[in-house]
Order: structure tokens, then sequence, then C-alpha cells
């Protein structure tokens, strides 16, 4: 079996440009990272199974190495099919984080700030005790009080960063957006009878 380097080279670029691609933080990004990914690796399926050979439909006096193997396309129809379910869903995503927000930038997670500034503090305390041995009530204190000031920023940061209106139904589906306000008759208003 030989592998055609110019499809190896193809599969193998297209696919890093759009792992590159997938992992930005616009959602229209994200969404051509998938169907350029997509399209590299059934480039790489299609690239690995190597010469085309006779169809294979298995009749009397046909030898069985020459045959193409078909598994490795219909892979590739199934991943075809895949990605474009892949793509309906993103693009979904885009245009109602669009519809919502404005704009199809994806922002940090407020929740995982918390953890990481959890751990943080946890790792802080920890050399503080390595260093200082077991630390006097007064330093206990204070590190309470840093802790509790950090939490306190943590939360306002997360009450800043949320904008859910508080309805789940809304809030995942969508709202519908209101009416445009109506707009007065200029003849009603220079009418005088």
């Amino acid at each position: 079996m030989t592998v055609s380097a110019t499809l190896l080279i193809c599969a193998v670029v297209l696919t890093s440009v759009g792992v590159v691609l997938i992992h930005t933080r616009a959602l229209t990004r994200v969404l051509i990272g998938i169907i350029v990914c997509g399209n590299g690796i059934n480039l790489f399926v299609l690239a690995a199974t190597g010469r085309a050979g006779l169809p294979p439909l298995l009749y009397p006096g046909v030898a069985h190495s020459r045959v193409t193997d078909p598994l490795p396309q219909a892979i590739v129809l199934t991943a075809v099919v895949i990605t474009l379910a892949t793509t309906a869903f993103v693009l979904a995503m885009a245009y109602r984080s669009g519809q919502l927000t404005g704009s199809d930038f994806v922002p940090d997670d407020v929740e995982d700030r918390r953890i990481v500034l959890r751990a943080v503090i946890s790792a802080e305390r920890a050399e503080l005790r390595e260093q200082h041995g077991q630390p006097s009530r007064r330093a206990r204190r204070e590190q309470r009080r840093e802790h509790r000031r950090r939490l306190r920023a943590d939360r306002a940061f997360q009450a800043r960063a949320r904008d859910a209106s508080g309805d789940l139904w809304d809030d995942i589906l969508g709202a519908d957006p209101p009416p445009p306000p109506p707009q007065p008759d200029s003849r009603q208003e220079n009418d005088t009878r």
C-alpha cells in the first residue's frame, strides 16, 4: 500500500489549521475550524487507504487484492454527516450568542476563576504554614480577612459577569425579540378633520 505524500501533507495542514481555529474564543472561527479539521481528517482517512483499485463488487474472476476497500469510504461518509451535525450545532450557538450578547466571543467561565482562586489561596496557606509553622491567632484572622476580601471581589466579578435574566427557559432557548414600537402615521398627524 502506498500513500500519496501530497494528500498526506494536505491532510496534516488542514487538520492543524482546524485545531488552531477550534482553540480560539470566537464561535465563528470555531465553526470554520470544525469544518476544516473534519475535511482534513476525512482526507487523511482516504489517503491512508492507498491507491485506487477496482470497484468493490465481488464477482467471479476478480482478485481480492485488486479491489478497493469500501470501509474507509463508508467511514468518511459517516464523518461527513457527523461534521454537518456539529456544524449546525455550533452555528446555532453562534447565532444565539450573537442574538443575546451581540458578539460571538466566549468569555471566561466565572466558576473556573473561583476554583483557581481557591486553589491559589490554599497553596499560599500551605506555603505560609511551612515557612512560619503554625500561624498565630492574629495571622489567621488576617488570612481569613484577606480570603473573605478575595471571595467578595470574585463574587462581585461574578455578579457583573452574569447577564442572565433569571428565567431559565428564556436563558437557554432564548426569548422572543420584543416587537418594534408602533410608528406614528404621518398622515394622521397632519389630518385636521
